[in-house]
C-alpha cells in the first residue's frame, strides 16, 4: 500500500499526469456549466456569476494545472481552486446524502446513477484539492481574498435565493443548510489555512525541476 501511494504521489507533478487531470477538470467543467444551463437561464444579470459552483471551482482549478504545466503559478488562483474545490466538492456530497435521507422513497430508490457519478466526482474535486496542496504557493492574503469570495457567494446564495436548486423534500431544510453552507466555507479556510500556510519540508518550490520532469 506504501508503495503504491508513493508512486500515485511521485505522478502529482509529471508533465503526462498534468494534461490528464487538466482534461478531466476541464470536462468536468463543461458538464457542470451545462448542468446548471436552466438555472442560468432564470438567474438575472451579474448574479449568474454566482450560480455554478462546482463548475467554478473546477475551472480555476484547470487554469491552476494550466499554469503548472507552462512553469508558471498564480497564488490567488491556487487559494481560491483549493478552498472551492473542497468545499464544493464536500457540499454536494453532503446534499446528496441528506436529500436521499429525507426522500419519501427508501435511501437507495432515491438516489439514481447520477447521484453516485457526482458523488464520486465532488469527492474527487475535494481529494484533488488536499493533494496538490503541497504545491500551492498562497499566503495569507491570497487565502483571505478567497475567503471573502466564499463567503460573499454564501451570503448571496441564501440572500437572494440563488443557491444550487434543491427538491422539494429539502425545501424546508434551507436555514440549516445555509448554516452548514457558511459553516464548510470555514472549516475549508482553516483546512488550507493549515495545508498552505504551514512551512512543510515536502513543499515543493521549484518550478522549473518540478514540471521539466516528463
Amino acid at each position: 500500500m506504501k508503495v503504491w501511494w508513493r508512486f500515485w504521489m511521485e505522478q502529482l507533478d509529471r508533465r503526462w499526469f498534468l494534461w490528464s487531470m487538466l482534461v478531466i477538470n476541464a470536462l468536468g467543467s463543461v458538464y457542470g456549466f451545462y448542468w446548471y444551463h436552466l438555472q442560468l437561464q432564470m438567474t438575472e444579470g451579474w448574479q449568474k456569476l454566482f450560480v455554478p459552483d462546482s463548475p467554478t471551482a473546477s475551472t480555476l482549478f484547470t487554469l491552476v494545472l494550466l499554469l503548472y504545466i507552462i512553469g508558471r503559478r498564480s497564488p490567488l488562483l491556487e487559494a481560491l481552486a483549493a478552498v472551492t474545490l473542497f468545499k464544493y466538492g464536500i457540499w454536494a456530497v453532503a446534499m446528496i446524502l441528506l436529500s436521499g435521507w429525507v426522500a419519501p422513497a427508501p435511501f437507495f430508490q432515491a438516489l439514481h446513477w447520477t447521484d453516485w457519478m457526482l458523488m464520486t466526482s465532488h469527492l474527487g474535486m475535494a481529494a484533488e484539492a488536499v493533494l496538490y496542496s503541497r504545491f500551492f504557493t498562497y499566503r495569507l492574503l491570497h487565502l483571505i481574498l478567497a475567503g471573502v469570495w466564499v463567503l460573499l457567494n454564501d451570503a448571496l446564495d441564501y440572500g437572494l435565493d440563488i443557491h444550487p436548486w434543491l427538491p422539494p423534500w429539502l425545501q424546508d431544510w434551507v436555514h440549516p443548510i445555509a448554516v452548514f453552507t457558511v459553516g464548510l466555507s470555514v472549516v475549508s479556510l482553516a483546512l488550507f489555512a493549515r495545508l498552505g500556510l504551514v512551512e512543510q519540508p515536502e513543499r515543493k518550490w521549484e518550478l522549473p525541476r518540478m514540471f521539466d520532469r516528463g
